[in-house]
């Protein structure tokens, strides 16, 4: 027989729910600033803020956004202040999500078709259910956080300021964003975005809230070891088995096929050709939130300066746009470095390993940037894991605004499934 909670004790976690709910539903108590843009709130006080914080929350890198802005993106803001002066800010991007950017399985069954029954379901209909499936489907949603970036990237805390506390005053700043903005349409799912699972003690206080965690794909990150100096360094802390394999099946065919590495500036055709090779890349992915501006990584070069390197993957010696076959962004972010944004050539005949050889050409560039760890995102685990990256656990915190839907949404959550990373050490015991 199932045990049964006392009645006594079942009215006490009932009523303490609702004083929960009660409390974080009232006011914060902190003041709060919404804008559109940037420029429209203090700007010493943001810098005050984000000093020291991710170079996603600097005002030169949310400008070059708003100059070059993704596709189906805008973005919002919001500075928290208490009596003493401004605690957090915070980034928000309002996106529309709709059918036309889910892309059909190529084929049915296997792991894949297994994680993603939303594509699984268009897979099956037909041509003209599928239109006009693309056609209706389609959602408002907030993001909190930064859809081109992977990890925390949503909040922002002053030094001084324990981070746990002013989650409610998000939370506040969510609604107040939504409720202000129904004119430009309902926002149904509100999205904090990227929380570690490690460190999501203060997002989870918006359970009571109705807000529910879903585990992701992880972030596959690299400790870069301090003695690395070169990737050749990196190559001699491998085992002779993953060595071998990185010569023979990577590093060999590139070169014999006369494809050099090295750095460019993506400038007037060279950018426009980044620019298509990125699209390549992202066609073919299975879900596509947003599309990059065409002007957007010659901004980004302009504007991020000597913390960003473009590396290339050249067809001999000449920088033209066309022999350009592929290119991995290298950002370097306070002590860590991310594998940025990446494109390649879909149409090779030779079947070369230009994605694993850009993955290679990424770890360079971190340790010549002297970055601490690599941050490789989601996906493609496999490979990542067989470079030596291991899994960080993260979350995503869901909530819509009708009730039967969170019902909906806290069933799922039960159901939901992710790929694993798999268990490798490709590197030499000490």
């Amino acid at each position: 027989m199932p045990l049964r909670l006392p009645a006594r004790r079942v009215r006490d976690q009932i009523a303490h729910r609702r004083e929960t709910r009660r409390t974080l539903r009232q006011p914060s108590g902190f003041r709060i600033a919404l804008a559109d843009t940037i420029a429209q709130l203090a700007p010493d006080a943001w810098d005050d803020v984000v000093d020291g914080e991710s170079w996603f929350f600097s005002r030169d890198y949310l400008a070059m956004l708003e100059r070059v802005p993704p596709a189906v993106v805008e973005p919002r803001y919001a500075l928290i202040s208490d009596a003493q002066g401004p605690v957090a800010a915070v980034v928000l991007q309002w996106a529309e999500v709709d059918g036309t950017r889910l892309r059909p399985l190529r084929k049915s069954g296997g792991e894949d078709d297994e994680l993603n029954p939303l594509r699984r379901l268009v897979d099956r209909l037909s041509r003209p259910a599928r239109a006009a499936f693309a056609s209706r489907l389609r959602e408002r949603v907030l993001v909190c956080g930064n859809l081109l970036t992977y990890g925390q990237h949503a909040l922002a805390v002053a030094p001084d300021v324990e981070p746990d506390s002013v989650w409610p005053a998000v939370a506040e700043a969510i609604y107040r964003l939504r409720r202000a903005e129904k004119l430009a349409g309902q926002a149904g799912f509100v999205l904090i975005k990227d929380i570690p699972l490690a460190d999501n003690s203060g997002v989870a206080q918006l359970g009571d809230l109705r807000y529910r965690g879903v585990e992701t794909e992880p972030n596959m990150v690299l400790a870069l070891d301090p003695a690395w100096k070169t990737h050749a360094d990196y190559l001699g802390g491998l085992t002779s088995k993953y060595r071998s394999a990185v010569k023979n099946q990577i590093l060999q065919p590139i070169e014999q096929a006369g494809l050099v590495v090295r750095a460019y500036v993506p400038t007037g055709g060279l950018a426009r050709r980044t620019h298509e090779l990125y699209l390549g890349v992202h066609e073919n992915a299975s879900l596509r939130p947003f599309t990059l501006h065409p002007d957007y990584f010659a901004e980004l070069a302009a504007t991020a300066g000597a913390r960003v390197r473009f590396t290339g993957l050249f067809a001999g010696p000449d920088d033209t746009p066309e022999a350009l076959r592929g290119f991995m962004v290298m950002l370097a972010d306070v002590d860590e470095a991310f594998a940025y944004h990446i494109g390649y050539a879909q149409d090779d005949p030779q079947g070369l390993p230009l994605y694993l050889r850009l993955l290679h050409a990424s770890i360079a560039d971190a340790i010549a940037l002297g970055a601490r760890s690599l941050s490789f995102g989601r996906t493609a685990l496999e490979p990542k894991a067989r470079l030596g990256a291991k899994p960080q656990d993260m979350q995503v915190w869901l909530r819509h605004r009708q009730p039967v839907f969170n019902r909906i949404v806290r069933q799922l959550v039960g159901f939901a499934h992710h790929a694993q990373a798999p268990e490798t050490n490709p590197f030499r015991k000490a």
